[in-house]
């Protein structure tokens, strides 16, 4: 396993009102956040929270291209983000006990916390695909030119991990600074991955290591 430093490039936050950072996601413009009793958007460039949705949001954020997915007690809602309205939902793997979120290749994956397992579910029914196994707590889960990274928090303890896919090996770990927590994480899509704080109310942009991806 190639383990190094995270790299800390931004923070935001924290934000007036805003306790705490549960998870989120990437549109390719704007961050979207959830705070507990909504999701709320962030302009990476200006740092600056635009607009507010009102629907329940305990855990992660995922976005597929056109709709949000958003982890609500013990189930995963899909939501409309110009209406903010919940179209529809599914029940969550873990049945409440369920952390990251992230869409790839038609599917969502989702993030079992203390199970320490990542699960592939079919996004119109939450029937379970496939589940890898983690050896560390699970937060956020992301994909990026086909990796897969989840973001892991066990006391004072928080990285952002590459897992092989198949076998759900240890590849590569970024280590975050003591007491940094990570309670979500997206890829931009490019060299940075957005970051939730937990309870410091923050998002913070860590780099993604160049180089060849083994």
């Amino acid at each position: 396993m190639k383990r190094m430093a995270a790299e800390i490039v931004r923070e935001y936050g924290p934000f007036p009102g805003i306790d705490a950072v549960h998870g989120l996601t990437y549109d390719g413009r704007q961050v979207w956040f959830a705070v507990g009793d909504g999701i709320v958007t962030l302009d990476p460039a200006s740092g600056q929270t635009r607009r507010a949705i009102e629907v329940a949001a305990h855990a992660g954020t995922a976005f597929d291209g056109r709709h949000l997915f958003q982890i609500a007690e013990s189930g995963i809602h899909k939501i409309d983000p110009e209406s903010g309205r919940v179209l529809a939902t599914i029940p969550a793997p873990g049945n409440g006990g369920d952390s990251g979120l992230a869409w790839h290749d038609g599917t969502l994956w989702v993030g079992e916390y203390r199970a320490r397992k990542i699960h592939q579910i079919d996004p119109q029914t939450g029937a379970i695909l496939r589940t890898i196994e983690s050896n560390r707590f699970v937060t956020g889960v992301t994909w990026v030119d086909g990796e897969l990274w989840h973001g892991t928090w066990e006391g004072d303890e928080s990285a952002l991990r590459r897992l092989d896919p198949q076998t759900g090996g240890v590849i590569e770990q970024l280590d975050m600074p003591e007491g940094t927590a990570v309670s979500g994480m997206e890829s931009d899509g490019a060299g940075q991955f957005f970051c939730g704080g937990g309870k410091s109310g923050k998002i913070r942009t860590v780099r993604r290591p160049p180089g060849p991806r083994d």
